[in-house]
């Protein structure tokens, strides 16, 4: 079992690989914003590379009965586009590419799956992540379902002139296409050498074998919780569409004696006029993710351990299952990562020692759509995520955050862009990274502080398209933890003053402004009045956090060398 996990471990990873080596844009071969996965002929994940939870916990095994049901014989050297948010995919920007795996007597054995996050998805303004479309159609991505895009290995010429006339920089799509279906490829081929060389009727039974072993891991982990119930929530900031913002709930259910976690997600809103809802794939991630956040550690995610979790969806709300026109077009991020968050909160609030606080929400403008015109080419037009510095990271039990998790669906797999290559890919000058002191959400294992992130256009005008969510609702934080900070944004002029921004905009820079994105910091885990005295020393020391704040929030005093003075501090502590 040990060696034929590790086989398709290689599989994922040469796929994985193809899209890091092959992809045009900086979405892709800088922060890495793609999964893959290898999927049974029964429809269930079988193996996920280490990249974006949000991608493949659920929406392989859905994808793949879609185009199944839209095309009932399959063929060696078919590929399939797939990006319905009404039919598994999770939101419109992310290309699924899906390929089955055929045995030389035409059976179908495996399926091999690569998502990736597009620079330009066709939407009507030049961001991918349309959080204030009223509806699908003012969202206008283009939407593929179950679409053929290659026979007998030759491309489907018709879908390739169709997005090439919809896409605004056609030869980075073009690549980033090649890219994907590349990886499908090569992972087909790896699949079809470990049938020569395994056996299908082997490979067969390893799966049966590897999601049962999956199963009771994840099993034994559950038997050692205790038994109880909880409802719990988180609020997403206001939004176009949602003036109070969005409270998702979600109910949690630990049975040890069955061990069995249910995660119940249906007493939710209706899906709303906007891009924030959901897709079925999405829901059902967001709260596998919270779980496995919580007590996964060491637990295979496949279709397996999944069987030990319940999550109860309905139609035609925010998050479960969206009903059509409704825009899903941030569902990988805004509403999924409060679900989530909710989620590892809540099971930390039942079982001490287990679960997350919050994560910092997103999407702030440190991770902005840019677009353009750049002046160093010719005017030619440009369109990219940056990935700049976003923390969010969430206390834990046992430590502190994870600095760089980004967002809790991305699971700290997103990287964080080279400011020397994005400064080269675009006409744009970053002019700070840091990290700003006193913003962690305090705890006795604190959450990670926020950033602070500033940049603007040389020589040009620049667009930055956001929809943050976290500067009226921070990352909470769990079992006496307090909250993390909270997000703000400014476009800073060319005088240097600094004018507000909204959490939710277009903006546009003139040569010589810049814009200022604050980003979240991830709420702390138990009372700050329990960390460690010399901890938060350390903390002082490194310029985490003040002086003061040692003293009034984890009560902690300090001389002048940040030495723990312990009378002055045991005085504090036993002072309700």
């Amino acid at each position: 079992m040990a060696v034929i996990s590790h086989r398709l471990e290689a599989v994922v990873g040469s796929m994985m690989n193809t899209i890091f080596r092959s992809g045009r844009s900086g979405v892709l071969n800088s922060a890495h914003d793609f999964s893959c996965c290898v999927i049974s002929a029964n429809d269930e994940l079988v193996m996920g590379a280490e990249s974006l939870p949000i991608h493949m916990m659920s929406g392989p095994d859905l994808i793949s009965k879609a185009v199944k049901a839209a095309h009932p014989k399959l063929r060696r050297g078919d590929a399939f586009l797939h990006n319905s948010p009404y039919n598994g995919n999770s939101h419109a920007a992310d290309y699924s590419m899906f390929v089955p795996v055929i045995d030389n007597e035409g059976r179908h054995r495996f399926s091999v799956l690569a998502k990736a996050h597009q620079a330009d998805c066709g939407d009507s303004q030049p961001t991918t992540y349309m959080a204030g479309a009223l509806d699908v159609y003012e969202e206008g991505a283009l939407l593929f379902d179950a679409f053929r895009a290659q026979t007998d290995y030759l491309d489907n010429e018709d879908l390739v002139r169709a997005c090439k006339l919809r896409i605004r920089v056609p030869e980075q799509w073009w690549g980033d296409y090649l890219a994907l279906l590349g990886s499908v490829r090569v992972g087909e081929r790896r699949m079809l050498e470990l049938g020569r060389d395994l056996g299908w009727d082997e490979l067969d039974t390893f799966v049966s074998d590897w999601f049962e072993y999956s199963e009771s891991i994840m099993a034994g982990i559950i038997a050692k919780l205790p038994s109880g119930k909880i409802t719990i929530s988180s609020q997403h900031d206001p939004f176009p569409g949602v003036p109070d913002g969005v409270r998702v709930e979600a109910g949690i259910e630990i049975d040890s004696a069955q061990r069995r976690i249910e995660i119940d997600l249906r007493n939710n809103v209706d899906c709303l006029p906007n891009g924030l809802n959901l897709t079925e794939s999405t829901s059902r991630t967001a709260a596998l993710v919270g779980v496995f956040n919580s007590v996964g550690a060491g637990v295979p995610p496949n279709s397996g351990s999944f069987r030990r979790i319940r999550v109860l969806l309905r139609e035609n709300c925010a998050v479960g299952i969206p009903v059509h026109p409704a825009s899903c077009s941030t569902a990988t991020t805004n509403l999924a990562d409060r679900a989530a968050s909710a989620v590892q909160r809540g099971i930390a609030e039942l079982c001490d020692g287990y679960g997350l606080a919050e994560v910092g929400p997103v999407i702030p403008a440190a991770a902005g759509v840019v677009s353009g015109h750049d002046p160093r080419n010719g005017g030619k037009p440009f369109v990219n995520q940056i990935f700049m510095v976003i923390t969010g990271g969430a206390g834990a039990p046992t430590t502190d955050a994870w600095l760089t998790t980004f967002h809790v669906g991305g699971a700290g797999m997103l990287r964080r862009d080279s400011v020397e290559v994005a400064e080269r890919r675009h006409p744009l000058r970053v002019e700070s990274q840091r990290l700003l002191p006193d913003t962690e959400g305090a705890g006795r294992y604190r959450g990670a502080p926020s950033a602070y992130v500033e940049y603007g256009p040389v020589g040009t005008s620049l667009f930055v398209a956001y929809g943050a969510d976290g500067a009226v609702n921070p990352a909470l934080g769990a079992r006496g933890g307090l909250p993390g900070g909270r997000c703000q944004h400014f476009k800073r002029t060319t005088k240097g003053d600094l004018v507000d921004l909204p959490p939710l905009a277009i903006a546009e820079l003139q040569d010589g402004e810049r814009i200022v994105s604050i980003t979240c910091g991830g709420g702390g885990y138990g009372p700050p009045s329990e960390r460690e005295p010399d901890q938060v020393g350390r903390d002082v020391a490194e310029h985490w956090i003040s002086a003061d704040r040692a003293r009034e929030v984890y009560r902690v005093a300090l001389n002048e060398r940040f030495e723990v003075d312990a009378l002055k501090t045991e005085a504090l502590r036993s002072t309700p």
